[in-house]
């Protein structure tokens, strides 16, 4: 390959970029992005960025020297439109063209959006841009916040707007926020971290649409209800960015297909990161983006499959002061058990706890809240156990 197009600027991108270096190739590599930034890190943006503790700068993913020695053209501020994956072409909104032996697609995620949400004081949090538009709202006053879905995103910028003084209240549709992720146990005990942090929840029911005219005024409940709002925070997931990918000839369904090594049906197109369902599975993790480029990357080289992704699911979330983490492949039926720390009234006590998922014997994943070092040896004691199962029995 002579030149290789790395399709998206963020963490995945990068990391691709990176690897495509670090495994031998020399040729041309081009890099776009449709955000005007260099790559910088997301899981602050909710975080540190959001209460003032981190500004721009400390987000970036890369300085000058490493700049240079990546040797890239960059490609910022334009999307691209099209692959023409005969002619080995990349197509840009701004009319441009890139003739290319080699595609990376890691175009990520957009947040999806509620009906109504180009209200003043509406807002989602997935960009830098994004992040920037809410901290300034922030800024206002006090502010009466509401938080639309009870995942990680609105659970970490719920614990953020409270942190900062402002009173918040969290709707989750779900019986309890986080039950996909982590079981009706365990999601409950994470549902007490909010009210613990002073923040109202409300679940069990949905949104049925935004109230205002030219600024958001509230949120009305689909049972009818309604919550006063300066600012609303729309965090019910993201959406992979494959649109640009339309009449190709990619398998799309909710990301892009590939098989366990990260390949298309396509020998010189691989995907990585959010916008790409490995093996079946899409997975929106820091973790994922920074794994799978490396065996997608060696994949791309070969012209075929060499290596498959083997790690286990990991991710991490800080709320409320406490660090929540998670690794490996939970299902419903799977027992729970805390082996050390204990629960005080359905919360954490102190020095928090680590609680193992077990199915016929064997354990499928482990949940920490504030025992990093107990939650890493858990990890890794983990892998170990899954690296010896058949892929089937996961």
């Amino acid at each position: 390959m002579r030149t290789v197009t790395v399709v998206g600027a963020s963490l995945s991108g990068l990391y691709a970029a990176r690897e495509l270096r670090a495994q031998g190739f020399e040729g041309r590599l081009v890099i776009v992005g449709d955000e005007p930034h260099r790559p910088y890190d997301r899981p602050p943006l909710s975080k540190d960025f959001l209460t003032g503790r981190a500004d721009e700068a400390q987000l970036a993913l890369t300085d000058a020297e490493e700049t240079a020695s990546l040797d890239a053209e960059w490609l910022l501020g334009v999307r691209a439109r099209g692959l023409d994956a005969r002619g080995r072409t990349v197509l840009l909104d701004d009319g441009r063209t890139v003739s290319t032996d080699g595609v990376v697609i890691a175009t990520g995620a957009s947040a999806r959006r509620l009906p109504g949400d180009r209200l003043a004081g509406v807002h989602t949090l997935r960009t830098l841009d994004d992040a920037r538009a809410l901290r300034e709202d922030l800024t206002r006053g006090p502010r009466q916040v509401v938080v639309i879905g009870g995942g990680f995103i609105g659970a970490e910028t719920a614990s953020s707007c409270a942190a900062l003084g402002h009173t918040v209240t969290v709707v989750e549709a779900a019986p309890l926020p986080l039950v996909p992720q982590l079981g009706a146990e365990l999601a409950a005990v994470c549902a007490t971290l909010h009210r613990r942090g002073g923040v109202d929840l409300v679940t069990g029911t949905g949104v049925a649409g935004l109230r205002g005219t030219v600024a958001v005024t509230g949120v009305e409940l689909a049972d009818g209800s309604i919550l006063p709002a300066d600012v609303v925070i729309v965090g019910i997931g993201a959406r992979p960015n494959t649109a640009w990918l339309a009449g190709s000839t990619l398998a799309l369904h909710d990301g892009v297909l590939c098989d366990d090594g990260c390949a298309t049906a396509l020998a010189q197109v691989v995907a990585v990161g959010d916008v790409a369902r490995v093996g079946g599975t899409r997975a929106e993790h820091w973790t994922s983006a920074t794994e799978q480029p490396r065996v997608a990357v060696a994949n791309l080289l070969a012209g075929r499959t060499v290596e498959t992704m083997r790690s286990v699911p990991y991710f991490w979330s800080d709320q409320y002061g406490a660090r929540i983490q998670f690794a490996g492949h939970r299902q419903d039926g799977d027992t729970v058990r805390i082996t050390e720390g204990e629960l005080a009234d359905g919360a954490p006590a102190e020095g928090g706890f680590l609680a193992v998922y077990e199915r016929d014997g064997r354990t499928t994943a482990v949940l920490a809240v504030d025992r990093p070092r107990p939650f890493m040896r858990a990890r890794r004691e983990l892998a170990r156990t899954e690296s010896r199962v058949q892929p089937a029995a996961l």
